[in-house]
C-alpha cells in the first residue's frame, strides 16, 4: 500500500478529531444536498434558508411548529476554499419580476445557517437557548458518479462505456463518437489532437442523453457535464477505447495516453472529492426528477434507476458511535425526495413516492441495514401551481393552473410563458411497477410541463413571504428534526 494511504487516513482522522471537539462546543451538522442536473437543488437550499430565516409554516417540522425555533441566520462558513451558495441572488431571481428560476447547481458550494432554538426538555431549557450550525453542502451528483470509478480500470471502464454505448437507448446519441471511435487504433501512436476530438465527441454523447427526448441520466466521468474549475484540463480530456483484442500497449500510445489521463482523473478529482466533502457528510437528501424520467418512457426509468442505486451505494451509511465519528464518519440519515410534485394534483403525491421508493428500493435496504434512517418524500421546495377543476365531456377533472414556461407544449399547443393555463397532467398508476415498465394513459404518454416560479408575496414589514411548498416541512424533520430536541 503506498505511504500516501497511511498519511491521508492519519491525516483525515486529524481532522474528523478536530471537528468531533468543535461539535461538543458549538453543535454542527453538514448536509449534503444533491442529486443529478435539474433535480432541484438550488431551490430546495433557497427555499429551505428563506423558509427558515423568514420563519414559514412548517407544520410538521416539529421545533418550528412548536414554537421552539427562536431565531434563524446566516453566518460565515466554515471552510474557506469552498465556494459560497449564492443565497441572495438565488432569491432575487424568484423573487423578481416576473420571476425566474435560479442557474442549476454547476460545483461544489456552501452555506452555514444557524439556528437558535429552545431544548423540548425541560431541564435544557432552563440552560438558555441552544444553537446549532448546519453547514449545507450542495454539489452535482454527477460528481457521485464517479466514486465506483475508483474501483474500475481504465480498460473495464472503457468496456462498460462502450457496451452502454450501443443499448438502444443510446445508440442514436453516440453515432458520431463510434463512428470515430471505430477509426482509431489504440496501438497508435499518442495524439494530442485525436485525444480532444475523442474526447469532445464522447462529452458530446454524454450531453445528449441528458437531453429531450431522451432524458437518461449520465455516466461517469460526471465532470466531463460538471467540470467546475477543471475544464480544459488534461485530466478531463480522454474517452473511452475500444481493446478489441489487445491486452497490453507500447509505451507512448494513444492507449497509454488515455488511461494516464483516466487515472489522474480518479486522483486528483475523484479522490479528493470524496475525502474532502463527501466522506465528512453527516446528513443527505438526495432530489430525484422521477417525473423526467417517467417522460422519457422505460429506457429513461431504468437509466434512471441505475444511476440512482450507483449514487446511493457509494454513501457511507449506518448509525455513528465515538469510534466511527473519529475515524470514519458516517451518513445516518438520508431522505430521497422526487421533485416537481407540483406538476401533480395531490392525489398522485402518495403514488410518487411509491414510484420513488420502489425505484431505489435496493440501495434503501442496504442502508436501512447498514443502520442509516431513510426517507422518501414527494417534495416541491417552492410550490409553481395551484389545483382546480375542469370539465371534459361532463366528467370533472383534476387541474393544476400555473404558467407554463416559454416553448413547453402539450399536443399541438406550445406555451409563451405569460398565461395561465389548466393542465389535466394525468394521474399515476397505483402499482408502482407499472411506473418502472413504462405505461399510457387513455391520450397516450403522460407529459409533465414545467412551470415558472410564482409571484411573490411581499410582507408590510419588507422583505417575502416563503413560497408555498410541498412537504418540506417533513423534509427539514427528517434531516434535523432529532438534532433540536
Amino acid at each position: 500500500m503506498p505511504i500516501s494511504t497511511y498519511t491521508q487516513g492519519v491525516g483525515d482522522a486529524f481532522r474528523n478529531i478536530g471537528d468531533f471537539a468543535s461539535d461538543l462546543v458549538a453543535p454542527t451538522v453538514r448536509l449534503g444536498v444533491t442529486g443529478l442536473a435539474r433535480s432541484g437543488k438550488t431551490v430546495f437550499i433557497t427555499a429551505l434558508v428563506h423558509n427558515l430565516i423568514a420563519g414559514g409554516r412548517l407544520p410538521f417540522f416539529n421545533a418550528a411548529a412548536q414554537g421552539r425555533v427562536l431565531r434563524a441566520y446566516l453566518e460565515p462558513q466554515p471552510d474557506d476554499a469552498v465556494p459560497r451558495f449564492a443565497y441572495e441572488k438565488h432569491l432575487a431571481d424568484l423573487t423578481a419580476g416576473p420571476p425566474s428560476w435560479p442557474e442549476s447547481t454547476r460545483r461544489i458550494s456552501q452555506l452555514r445557517l444557524t439556528l437558535e432554538y429552545a431544548s423540548a426538555r425541560f431541564w435544557k431549557r432552563q440552560l438558555g437557548r441552544e444553537r446549532l450550525h448546519i453547514d449545507i453542502v450542495d454539489y452535482p451528483g454527477e460528481w457521485l458518479l464517479d466514486l465506483p470509478l475508483l474501483r474500475l480500470d481504465y480498460a473495464a471502464w472503457s468496456r462498460t462505456a462502450i457496451k452502454q454505448s450501443r443499448t438502444p437507448a443510446r445508440k442514436k446519441a453516440a453515432k458520431p463518437w463510434l463512428a470515430s471511435l471505430g477509426l482509431v487504433d489504440p496501438t497508435d501512436p499518442a495524439d494530442e489532437a485525436l485525444a480532444e476530438t475523442l474526447s469532445d465527441l464522447f462529452k458530446a454523447y454524454l450531453r445528449e442523453t441528458r437531453a429531450d427526448p431522451y432524458a437518461l441520466s449520465t455516466l461517469p466521468p460526471g465532470r466531463f457535464l460538471m467540470p467546475g474549475d477543471l475544464a480544459g484540463s488534461p485530466a478531463l480530456t480522454f474517452a473511452p477505447l475500444d481493446a478489441k483484442d489487445e491486452t497490453s500497449f507500447p509505451r507512448g500510445s494513444l492507449w497509454t495516453m488515455m488511461e494516464r489521463r483516466y487515472e489522474a482523473y480518479k486522483t486528483h478529482v475523484a479522490q479528493p472529492f470524496f475525502r474532502d466533502h463527501f466522506a465528512r457528510l453527516d446528513r443527505q437528501i438526495v432530489l430525484i426528477d422521477v417525473l423526467a424520467a417517467l417522460n422519457g418512457g422505460q429506457p429513461a426509468v431504468a437509466d434512471l434507476e441505475r444511476a440512482m442505486t450507483e449514487i446511493l451505494e457509494s454513501f457511507r451509511t449506518g448509525a455513528n458511535n465515538l469510534w466511527s465519528s473519529l475515524f470514519a464518519p458516517r451518513i445516518d440519515r438520508i431522505v430521497l425526495a422526487a421533485t416537481k410534485a407540483d406538476h401533480l394534483h395531490h392525489q398522485s403525491h402518495d403514488r410518487l413516492e411509491a414510484i420513488l421508493a420502489k425505484l431505489t428500493g435496493r440501495a434503501m435496504a442496504r442502508a436501512k441495514y447498514a443502520g442509516a434512517e431513510m426517507k422518501a418524500l414527494a417534495l416541491a421546495a417552492v410550490r409553481a401551481t395551484r389545483e382546480g377543476e375542469a370539465r371534459r365531456n361532463g366528467e370533472k377533472l383534476p387541474c393544476i393552473v400555473g404558467y407554463p414556461l416559454p416553448g413547453e407544449t402539450i399536443g399541438k399547443r406550445t406555451f409563451n410563458g405569460n398565461e395561465e393555463f389548466a393542465i389535466f397532467p394525468g394521474d399515476l398508476p397505483p402499482d408502482p411497477e407499472a411506473a418502472l415498465r413504462g405505461w399510457q394513459t387513455e391520450e397516450g404518454d403522460m407529459r409533465f410541463v414545467r412551470f415558472r416560479p410564482p409571484n411573490p408575496v411581499l410582507l408590510p414589514s419588507g422583505g417575502f413571504a416563503p413560497f408555498p411548498n410541498i412537504r418540506l416541512d417533513r423534509a427539514i424533520e427528517a434531516l434535523i428534526g432529532d438534532r433540536l430536541a
